[in-house]
């Protein structure tokens, strides 16, 4: 499990993230639409996992807002922003703020993605949703790089994340 901070507060996630070299687990997300995505549904495309705990939060919106941006120079590449949030609250953001480069995909139904990733929070007050985190995939689905925020309001490495791709 990871050992991060809220605030400068401990919090421990349930597990680790994948491993870089491994296959990235599958997943059942819901899309804004409410129809099911899965990371078949991204066969044969590079994929940079934007995953945090709410849209609603200021460090959040700016990861999507962030990585919106660098999403446009990408070729072969999608940016998915992950979280427990409702499609609906997630869409609303992304219409107000004219966010047309990245999908938004859900994790409300059950929250698999966030056990089968090891980054669900196990306590403190963000307790089941998810932490914030970036994992990078290939083409193929394997885990280019991956990075654990270690203070949930700090955003992450973006161009780690982007360089991962080269």
């Amino acid at each position: 499990m990871a050992n991060i901070t809220l605030g400068g507060n401990p919090v421990e996630t349930i597990g680790n993230l994948p491993e870089v070299g491994s296959k990235a687990p599958d997943f059942t997300l819901t899309a804004p639409d409410l129809a099911d995505k899965t990371l078949e549904n991204y066969s044969g495309t590079r994929l940079v996992l934007n995953v945090f705990p709410s849209i609603d939060t200021g460090t959040c919106a700016q990861s999507v807002r962030t990585f919106n941006k660098k999403a446009s120079e990408l070729e072969n590449t999608k940016v998915l922003c992950i979280s427990k949030d409702l499609p609906f609250a997630m869409s609303r953001f992304c219409g107000a703020e004219g966010i047309e480069n990245v999908e938004t995909l859900s994790d409300y139904k059950n929250g698999n993605f966030g056990t089968n990733y090891g980054l669900a929070f196990k306590n403190g007050p963000l307790e089941t949703l998810h932490s914030r985190c970036v994992i990078v995939l290939d083409a193929d689905g394997s885990v280019l790089h991956t990075e654990q925020v270690g203070e949930i309001v700090d955003e992450p490495n973006y161009d780690a994340a982007i360089n991962s791709l080269s």
